[in-house]
């Protein structure tokens, strides 16, 4: 009889949000496949589970250990996939690991437990009926700025997972591109001694937050209100995502002008005279000439 894939929740900081359910899996489980071997064996030594064999699994050999698991599981043995904290496959490795195992036929199962992102939007205090999870954003370049300017418009919550190190940028790249009093919560350490959650604008949060924070963060974003004609900043910063991807400065006029149902006599101004953008000049604004065939 194949065994059963179990892939199992943990607290995200405080050890008292595991549920029941969680320490049974564990403590059945013949073999636990796990981040980091040292945080799950501090996790087991706390809920008193004699060693169970750990197996690294992380996003450099989840794909190495398949047929691994898969010859424990054909040979009936229980299998738990946890990550260091949360719900695992959410911004953890584990998803081509789960996909591979269903794919080879074999049973798979959930535990749930805490997640990060669900416990940030629902301390916001943002509207939590439609949201949607962009995970990390890329660090820098092209697809940066792409992801930044989709949130120009988004209407629905955004939650982002951002770095300690870089939420300070994180921030001022949303006030060029948002503006300045779009609503916005920053959670950290949730569940640890040192909770804490800074609500206001972009431009007030970012007051408040220094160079570098410590503990892990969660960045909650309020959707556009639709309520008004979005700043110069947020339609250049589409302009040059456009410009960026490749069209041409009369096909980017047009795609902004369709998308933000913005005046195009506006946006086509804003073109002609768009500034140097933040930290360098990415390309020179163009000339009146060319938005002509």
């Amino acid at each position: 009889m194949n065994g059963t894939l179990c892939i199992v929740g943990t607290p995200i900081g405080n050890l008292g949000d595991i549920s029941e359910r969680a320490v049974e899996a564990l403590r059945a489980a013949d073999v636990i496949a796990c981040e980091d071997t040292r945080r799950t064996g501090r996790l087991l030594q706390h809920l008193g589970i004699a060693r169970t064999r750990l197996l690294v699994v992380n996003e450099h050999t989840e794909l190495q250990r398949r047929d691994e698991i898969v010859d424990q599981l054909t040979a009936g043995a229980q299998v738990a996939l946890v990550s260091d904290a949360g719900m695992p496959l959410v911004s953890d490795p584990g998803s081509r690991l789960v996909r591979e195992i269903l794919a080879a036929g074999f049973a798979v199962e959930v535990v749930p437990g805490p997640t990060a992102l669900i416990t940030a939007l629902v301390l916001s205090g943002l509207a939590s009926d439609r949201f949607v999870f962009e995970g990390f954003l890329p660090r820098k370049g092209l697809e940066r700025k792409r992801r930044l300017a989709e949130f120009v418009n988004e209407t629905r919550t955004v939650i982002v997972y951002e770095s300690p190190k870089r939420i300070a940028r994180t921030l001022v790249d949303l006030r060029e591109v948002c503006g300045d009093e779009r609503e916005v919560a920053v959670a950290r350490e949730l569940t640890k001694l040192h909770e804490e959650v800074i609500r206001g604008t972009l431009a007030s949060v970012a007051a408040q937050i220094g160079d570098e924070v410590r503990g892990e963060v969660v960045l909650v974003l309020g959707g556009a209100r639709g309520d008004g004609p979005l700043s110069d900043e947020a339609l250049v910063a589409m302009l040059d995502e456009q410009l960026s991807a490749g069209s041409t400065p009369r096909d980017a006029v047009a795609n902004v002008a369709r998308l933000t149902r913005e005046p195009k006599r506006r946006i086509y101004e804003l073109a002609v005279h768009r500034p140097d953008p933040p930290g360098g000049v990415d390309q020179p604004a163009p000339a009146p000439s060319e938005f002509h065939e």
